[in-house]
């Protein structure tokens, strides 16, 4: 039986994307994604032969932009290191205390390196 899973990806500018971190947040500063998961417990992965909406991940394009320069690698490179961090979220995985920053770093570079080894724009 196939797993199928749906994730909304909306791209937005600076100003959207403050007014939603700043409503869901309280937070009154653009970022360059959120995440918002439809389903409460963290701990609850997809499943085998479930149809699961995962949620929503909103990330501003200019926001993204920049980091992308900063970082000196491609728009495209640096959206798709923020849709794999906002599903990373929505699969349960944070960040806000030292040891989860740890596992889910570890787990970003742990498939950013499978995606650049599979040639995928840097």
């Amino acid at each position: 039986m196939d797993e199928k899973i749906e994730v909304s990806i909306f791209f937005t500018d600076d100003e959207m994307i403050r007014e939603l971190n700043h409503k869901y947040r309280a937070i009154n500063k653009s970022t360059d994604v959120l995440s918002f998961a439809f389903e409460d417990d963290e701990a609850s992965f997809p499943l085998v032969g479930e149809n699961r909406i995962l949620g929503d991940i909103i990330i501003s394009v200019e926001t993204a932009r920049r980091n992308a320069q900063e970082a000196n690698h491609s728009l495209e490179w640096e959206i798709n290191i923020l849709i794999l961090h906002g599903l990373l979220h929505l699969l349960g995985y944070d960040h806000l205390e030292d040891k989860e920053y740890e596992l889910m770093h570890k787990k970003e570079l742990e498939i950013l390196n499978k995606m650049k080894s599979m040639q995928i724009s840097q």
